[in-house]
Protein backbone atom coordinates (compact mmCIF):
# COMPACT_ATOMS: atom_id res chain seq x y z
CA UNK A 1 0.00 0.00 0.00
CA UNK A 2 3.42 2.09 0.10
CA UNK A 3 1.92 3.29 -3.78
CA UNK A 4 -1.10 4.74 -2.39
CA UNK A 5 0.69 6.74 0.17
CA UNK A 6 -0.20 4.52 2.77
CA UNK A 7 3.12 3.97 4.73
CA UNK A 8 1.75 2.82 8.52
CA UNK A 9 1.93 -0.51 9.65
CA UNK A 10 -1.46 -2.30 10.64
CA UNK A 11 -0.46 -4.03 14.46
CA UNK A 12 -5.07 -4.88 14.53
CA UNK A 13 -7.75 -5.88 13.36
CA UNK A 14 -11.37 -4.83 14.81
CA UNK A 15 -15.01 -6.06 14.07
CA UNK A 16 -17.80 -4.21 14.46
CA UNK A 17 -21.56 -5.66 13.85
CA UNK A 18 -25.06 -3.39 13.96
CA UNK A 19 -28.34 -5.33 13.40
CA UNK A 20 -30.21 -2.13 12.11
CA UNK A 21 -30.25 -0.30 9.74
CA UNK A 22 -29.45 3.69 10.68
CA UNK A 23 -27.28 2.68 13.46
CA UNK A 24 -24.77 5.38 13.93
CA UNK A 25 -20.69 4.62 15.34
CA UNK A 26 -18.43 7.71 15.97
CA UNK A 27 -17.04 9.73 15.23
CA UNK A 28 -14.38 7.80 17.44
CA UNK A 29 -10.73 8.42 17.27
CA UNK A 30 -7.76 7.81 19.87
CA UNK A 31 -5.36 9.76 21.53
CA UNK A 32 -1.84 10.11 21.59
CA UNK A 33 0.55 8.31 22.43
CA UNK A 34 -1.56 5.69 20.91
CA UNK A 35 -3.36 7.64 17.88
CA UNK A 36 -4.97 5.41 15.16
CA UNK A 37 -4.40 5.52 11.46
CA UNK A 38 -7.81 3.02 10.12
CA UNK A 39 -8.28 0.99 7.18
CA UNK A 40 -11.94 0.61 6.96
CA UNK A 41 -14.09 -2.34 4.96
CA UNK A 42 -17.64 -3.42 5.09
CA UNK A 43 -17.65 -7.28 4.52
CA UNK A 44 -21.43 -7.41 5.21
CA UNK A 45 -23.94 -4.75 4.07
CA UNK A 46 -23.44 -1.05 3.25
CA UNK A 47 -22.20 1.96 5.43
CA UNK A 48 -21.87 5.73 5.14
CA UNK A 49 -18.17 6.04 6.31
CA UNK A 50 -17.17 9.89 7.66
CA UNK A 51 -13.55 11.06 8.39
CA UNK A 52 -13.44 14.80 10.05
CA UNK A 53 -9.81 16.64 10.46
CA UNK A 54 -9.67 17.48 13.60
CA UNK A 55 -5.34 18.72 13.64
CA UNK A 56 -4.72 21.84 15.20
CA UNK A 57 -3.81 24.20 12.78
CA UNK A 58 -5.26 22.36 9.79
CA UNK A 59 -6.53 24.86 7.19
CA UNK A 60 -9.47 21.85 6.89
CA UNK A 61 -10.45 21.59 10.67
CA UNK A 62 -13.43 20.55 11.37
CA UNK A 63 -14.29 19.63 7.50
CA UNK A 64 -15.32 15.87 6.34
CA UNK A 65 -14.89 13.52 3.47
CA UNK A 66 -17.26 10.46 3.22
CA UNK A 67 -17.40 7.27 1.27
CA UNK A 68 -20.43 4.51 0.50
CA UNK A 69 -18.46 1.14 1.79
CA UNK A 70 -20.10 -1.76 0.57
CA UNK A 71 -19.29 -5.96 0.18
CA UNK A 72 -20.07 -5.44 -3.66
CA UNK A 73 -18.10 -2.23 -4.43
CA UNK A 74 -14.93 -3.45 -2.37
CA UNK A 75 -14.04 0.10 -1.85
CA UNK A 76 -12.21 0.77 1.50
CA UNK A 77 -11.44 3.69 3.48
CA UNK A 78 -8.03 5.16 4.67
CA UNK A 79 -8.82 7.21 7.91
CA UNK A 80 -4.93 8.98 8.69
CA UNK A 81 -3.90 9.83 12.43
CA UNK A 82 -5.58 12.96 13.22
CA UNK A 83 -9.08 12.21 11.99
CA UNK A 84 -12.31 11.31 13.68
CA UNK A 85 -14.13 8.19 12.00
CA UNK A 86 -17.82 7.16 11.93
CA UNK A 87 -20.24 5.20 10.09
CA UNK A 88 -24.02 5.01 10.04
CA UNK A 89 -25.20 1.10 8.75
CA UNK A 90 -27.28 1.98 5.38
CA UNK A 91 -28.84 -1.38 5.78
CA UNK A 92 -29.81 -4.28 8.61
CA UNK A 93 -27.32 -6.49 10.00
CA UNK A 94 -23.62 -5.22 8.79
CA UNK A 95 -20.07 -6.02 9.55
CA UNK A 96 -17.31 -3.81 9.13
CA UNK A 97 -14.14 -4.62 9.72
CA UNK A 98 -11.00 -2.14 10.00
CA UNK A 99 -7.47 -2.35 10.81
CA UNK A 100 -5.63 0.32 13.17
CA UNK A 101 -1.82 0.98 13.22
CA UNK A 102 -2.29 0.95 17.32
CA UNK A 103 -3.80 -1.65 19.42
CA UNK A 104 -6.96 -0.37 21.68
CA UNK A 105 -6.15 1.86 24.85
CA UNK A 106 -9.73 2.43 26.66
CA UNK A 107 -7.99 5.30 28.65
CA UNK A 108 -7.00 7.22 25.11
CA UNK A 109 -10.23 6.36 24.06
CA UNK A 110 -12.29 9.37 22.41
CA UNK A 111 -14.52 11.13 19.94
CA UNK A 112 -16.48 14.05 18.37
CA UNK A 113 -20.36 14.26 18.55
CA UNK A 114 -21.56 12.76 15.15
CA UNK A 115 -24.34 15.64 14.83
CA UNK A 116 -22.00 18.35 15.76
CA UNK A 117 -23.57 21.41 14.19
CA UNK A 118 -19.49 22.91 13.37
CA UNK A 119 -19.05 19.78 11.83
CA UNK A 120 -22.25 19.92 9.26
CA UNK A 121 -22.03 16.41 8.35
CA UNK A 122 -25.30 15.88 6.19
CA UNK A 123 -26.38 12.32 7.57
CA UNK A 124 -29.13 10.63 5.49
CA UNK A 125 -31.56 10.29 7.69
CA UNK A 126 -33.22 12.39 10.27
CA UNK A 127 -31.68 12.53 13.58
CA UNK A 128 -34.36 10.66 15.28
CA UNK A 129 -34.17 7.87 13.13
CA UNK A 130 -30.18 7.55 13.87
CA UNK A 131 -29.56 4.87 16.30
CA UNK A 132 -26.18 5.89 18.76
CA UNK A 133 -25.25 4.56 21.50
CA UNK A 134 -25.13 6.47 25.20
CA UNK A 135 -21.41 6.83 24.70
CA UNK A 136 -21.84 8.11 21.13
CA UNK A 137 -24.28 10.52 22.25
CA UNK A 138 -22.43 11.98 25.28
CA UNK A 139 -19.44 13.11 23.48
CA UNK A 140 -18.21 16.72 23.54
CA UNK A 141 -18.99 19.22 20.29
CA UNK A 142 -15.41 19.99 18.32
CA UNK A 143 -15.36 23.41 19.46
CA UNK A 144 -15.19 21.76 23.24
CA UNK A 145 -12.22 19.60 22.06
CA UNK A 146 -9.01 21.11 22.50
CA UNK A 147 -6.70 18.79 19.93
CA UNK A 148 -3.67 16.94 20.62
CA UNK A 149 -3.15 16.52 16.80
CA UNK A 150 -0.49 19.03 15.07
CA UNK A 151 -1.52 19.85 11.43
CA UNK A 152 1.04 17.80 8.82
CA UNK A 153 0.91 19.89 5.91
CA UNK A 154 -1.29 17.76 4.13
CA UNK A 155 -4.49 19.75 3.93
CA UNK A 156 -7.94 17.18 3.45
CA UNK A 157 -7.94 16.24 -0.04
CA UNK A 158 -10.60 14.55 -2.03
CA UNK A 159 -11.05 10.96 -1.27
CA UNK A 160 -8.73 8.07 -2.22
CA UNK A 161 -11.26 5.13 -1.81
CA UNK A 162 -9.31 1.86 -2.43
CA UNK A 163 -11.31 0.17 -4.82
CA UNK A 164 -10.09 -3.43 -4.60
CA UNK A 165 -11.73 -5.89 -6.78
Amino acid sequence: MCDLGITCRFVQDNQSASKRAGTLRGLHFQLPPAAQAKLVTAVKGRVLDVAVDIRRGSPTFGRHVSAELSVESGRQLYVPVGFAHGFLTLEDDVMVMYKVSHCYVSALDSGICWNDPDISFPWPLPDPAIITSDKDSRLPMLKEFVSPFDYDGHPLVPLTVLDLR
